[in-house]
């Protein structure tokens, strides 16, 4: 409550000054968060289950643990009525993702409860969160802890091979690939195909494209997938010489380019803003009988939005509906962007109530766009509008980490510290852990600010999770710490995360 009464004072200061234009007014709107430019999900890996809406005993656990040291979880968890159960200890896991020594601490509390034994899921869930800090020898404790439970899988090295693409250690990802048969499983072109895969997410495509020809050498012949998943790589690096000589590849190998292929292509073009030639390949598919998809759709609608050709994307939207698909969610985000693009937030907001009326949403996927649109264009008080009225509930969806971190960077940027500080504490109280990239933005701004000792608070709570500062933002910190005749604190600083550097974590 006390975010809504700062929002109410925020929003009432200048409402006069700012747009006439406002969301439908009934609590009609609710929005879609699986949006995404990449292939269709059939050749998109997910390492984790999208989770339901949290539950009451997942949510009470995590603000227990928000505000609790790491040494000190057993105590704290032992007054939890719950009985941890595998789905319980799975959602919070999931919920622990950027709080890496907080989820180790809980994975082991709740394997000490009575005739509760740990899951694949479960191991999954704690390596990812390990991963994201960089925790590599505690993750190799734990491959080790499955294999003698029985529960490795191909995937589980598919999600250490990810983490450490993630962490730019392309060659440590193949090595782990490598060690599969040494773990007692041996690697078909699915396997590969996920190390492709992580490496192109990870930017690494050179290296993904090294592993796509060592698959022929060891009598692996890729499929269609293993090239789908080439494309896509080289498509998000904008490298149009590099998709043309793969599709190339590809149809002298007797693949004929499906729809996602074409859809990964064509994105590829408008990233490279050669958005004629896009739709040049949207008639060229058409022209070989391939029927365009949902996302080749949402693909020119993003892309001609972007670029403010409105009416050539409400064409492809029209198009889109009368080819007789089930109106989707990322369509209909597609739009709201487009008109966002192009300034046009009445028809944005239409749009939300559309979405609506089809039942299909809209979700924080949807006001995370219509945000960042208001936010660009400078309508702070009708994007604080928007989201206070969102994180009331008038709308049926509540917000995500990324909405959070949308409007704690506003505030900053704002220099409306106390605002980002009330966001924070909502999103805490619900549960919900911030990630570095939030910490980052809100440390610097209390530093700008000279609130040193906020900053600092802030600081200890991401190293107590285990998250490794960036090093501008520390070097921000330091430079704060030091003006301010506080060297003392930066060195006490500057050995705690040496340590954390050095100091892996144990088992």
């Amino acid at each position: 409550m006390a975010l809504f009464r700062s929002f109410k004072r925020f929003t009432t200061l200048n409402l006069a000054k700012s747009s006439s234009t406002s969301l439908p007014p009934s609590p009609t709107s609710v929005f879609d968060h699986h949006h995404s430019n990449g292939p269709s999900k059939t050749h998109t890996l997910a390492f984790h289950t999208a989770q339901p809406r949290p539950t009451p005993d997942a949510e009470a656990i995590c603000r227990i643990l928000s505000t609790t040291p790491a040494s000190t979880v057993d105590a704290c968890l032992a007054a939890v009525p719950a009985k941890p159960s595998p789905e319980l200890v799975l959602e919070v896991l999931n919920k622990l993702s950027n709080a890496g020594v907080l989820a180790l601490s809980f994975f082991r509390w709740a394997e000490k409860q009575s005739e509760f034994k740990h899951t694949t899921e479960a191991f999954h869930a704690l390596i990812e969160a390990l991963g994201k800090i960089r925790q590599f020898k505690m993750i190799w404790t734990l491959v080790n802890d499955m294999k003698q439970r029985k529960l490795l899988t191909s995937d589980t090295f598919s999600l250490v091979a990810r983490r450490y693409a993630r962490a730019r250690k392309a060659k440590e990802a193949i090595k782990t690939f490598e060690k599969m048969e040494h773990y007692g499983l041996k690697p078909h072109v699915s396997d590969f195909n996920k190390l492709v895969d992580v490496l192109c997410k990870s930017k690494s495509v050179e290296e993904a494209h090294e592993v796509f020809d060592k698959m022929r050498k060891l009598r692996l012949d890729p499929d269609i997938k293993s090239y789908t998943i080439l494309l896509e790589g080289w498509s998000q690096q904008q490298n149009l010489i590099k998709v043309n000589e793969v599709c190339r590849e590809m149809e002298d190998k007797g693949f004929q380019l499906d729809v996602v292929a074409y859809g990964i292509i064509m994105n590829a073009h408008c990233k490279a803003k050669k958005f004629d030639e896009a739709i040049g390949l949207y008639h060229e598919m058409k022209a070989r009988g391939v029927r365009p998809s949902p996302h080749v759709y949402c693909t020119l609608i993003n892309g001609l939005g972007s670029d403010k050709r409105l009416d050539e994307a409400l064409e492809f939207f029209e198009v889109s509906k009368a080819s007789g698909f089930v109106p989707e969610a990322p369509t209909y985000n597609a739009v709201v962007g487009a008109y966002c693009w192009s300034l046009r937030m009445d028809d944005a907001y239409r749009m939300v109530g559309e979405m609506k009326k089809c039942g299909i949403g809209p979700n924080s996927r949807t006001f995370d766009i219509v945000l960042h649109h208001l936010i660009k264009g400078r309508r702070i008080e009708e994007a604080s509008s928007v989201f206070r009225r969102m994180n009331g509930g008038e709308f049926g969806c509540e917000p995500s980490v990324s909405t959070y971190e949308i409007m704690v960077r506003m505030f900053c940027n704002e220099e409306l510290l106390d605002m980002a500080v009330a966001v924070w504490d909502e999103m805490k109280g619900k549960g919900i852990l911030p990630g570095m990239h939030m910490f980052s933005t809100l440390v610097c701004a209390l530093c700008h600010e000279s609130k040193l000792d906020e900053a600092c608070k802030y600081f200890q709570e991401m190293l107590d999770v285990g998250i490794r500062p960036p090093a501008k933002m520390f070097s921000t910190l330091k430079e704060a710490l030091v003006d301010a005749g506080m060297e003392h604190v930066a060195m006490h600083f500057t050995l705690k995360i040496d340590k954390l550097r050095k100091s892996p974590l144990v088992a």
